[in-house]
């Protein structure tokens, strides 16, 4: 699947007034993503930018990018500048069974 891949860290101005909190309920950990187009705790894979490593759906995104084309996902860094410097990407995603 194509998707918008952006990067967002823990901070207020980036989440809401539980920064290090999900929407699923998890604590922030490497290796989270927010989709709107995902059901919670689904699996993916970037290869482009991280190989082999999975992902998992533990928050959402604003809903402002809900049906939205393309789809978007964000990518949680564990800092604001590393955030910044993944960017907006358009990328393929593998869906996991």
């Amino acid at each position: 699947i194509t998707v918008v891949a952006t990067g967002y860290s823990s901070t207020v101005d980036q989440t809401d007034d539980t920064p290090f909190h999900t929407a699923s309920g998890a604590k922030v950990y490497d290796g989270i993503v927010a989709a709107n187009f995902l059901a919670f705790k689904t699996r993916i894979k970037i290869p482009e930018f991280f190989g082999d490593k999975i992902f998992i759906v533990e928050d959402r995104m604003n809903s402002r990018y809900d049906n939205r084309v393309p789809l978007r996902l964000d990518i949680w860094f564990s800092s604001r500048s590393l955030a910044k410097k993944f960017g907006l990407q358009k990328t393929e995603i593998i869906i996991l069974p």
